[in-house]
């Protein structure tokens, strides 16, 4: 069984491969209906879910530091796809993305920003805000540069409670850079901030924490983290054939990132030309 994280996730290409690979190694696939977002990360709701299911093994994409403590305590094996995994005695891969994203921050405060604002979803801020989230208020904090929640705020998960604290944030304290922790709320935010004019990098430095297929053909190029989704599948798939051979085993690797700086961040505007 694969639990994605929203239904989009379905068309992402280390999905595709996962599922192929998983496929040409003679394992039956099974997607829920439901994602992680439509279940709202309860763990009720996904208990159900996994006790309809027929599925000796699950990979759970992107859970919440509960799902997988949840999955972790139960008899049929289960690895985290990414997600708040890290203490959690679970099997799992996924990039490491706190070197990178840091990289990010770190260069934005070299191009003059200091107004820099993350927009997470809401497992990765709460009930703490996960390692990579925590890193982004450390490496400011080490710039010399103090925080609080207009660095990290929280917003209701729907694309109108996005907008609204897109609206607010623009109101009031404009930041200077936005990250953006995967590409659909890049996506969203980027086409929300063209419709108000606000466009990258010429009134605010955008980066994205994940890759996107789509980003070549962008212009200018987006500024994100990259990294190479084969050992991930590799992992994964080495995983399942010790399942099928009644293994228990729960490491967990991580895939080095690295920022890619691209055209959408730049030297912080001159707020007298606008």
């Amino acid at each position: 069984g694969i639990l994605l994280y929203e239904r989009i996730e379905e068309k992402v290409d280390y999905i595709v491969d996962l599922q192929h690979r998983f496929l040409e190694a003679g394992h039956v696939v099974t997607v829920p209906s439901k994602t992680l977002l439509d279940l709202k990360m309860n763990v009720a709701t996904i208990r159900r879910l996994v006790g309809s299911t027929e599925a000796d093994a699950w990979v759970i994409q992107a859970g919440s530091s509960e799902v997988l403590q949840w999955f972790a305590g139960q008899p049929t094996p289960a690895f985290a796809l990414a997600g708040r995994r890290r203490g959690v005695g679970i099997a799992g891969t996924g990039p490491d993305k706190i070197p990178a994203g840091q990289a990010a921050v770190r260069r934005l405060v070299e191009l003059g920003h200091r107004r820099i604002v993350m927009l997470a979803r809401e497992e990765r801020r709460k009930p703490s805000p996960g390692l990579m989230e925590r890193a982004f208020l450390d490496e400011l904090e080490a710039l010399g540069i103090a925080t609080g929640p207009y660095n990290l705020p929280d917003w209701d998960d729907t694309l109108e409670g996005l907008y609204d604290r897109l609206n607010s944030l623009f109101k009031h304290t404009p930041p200077t850079a936005l990250i953006l922790g995967e590409v659909p709320l890049y996506l969203a935010v980027e086409r929300h901030l063209a419709r108000l004019g606000i466009l990258a990098p010429g009134h605010v430095s955008l980066v994205c924490l994940d890759p996107g297929p789509a980003f070549k053909w962008f212009r200018p190029s987006v500024a994100h983290l990259h990294w190479d989704s084969r050992p991930m599948i590799n992992r994964i798939v080495k995983w399942a054939e010790n399942v099928a051979r009644g293994r228990d085993e729960r490491r967990q690797t991580f895939t080095k990132a690295q920022f890619i700086e691209g055209g959408t961040i730049g030297p912080v505007p001159d707020s007298r030309n606008g």
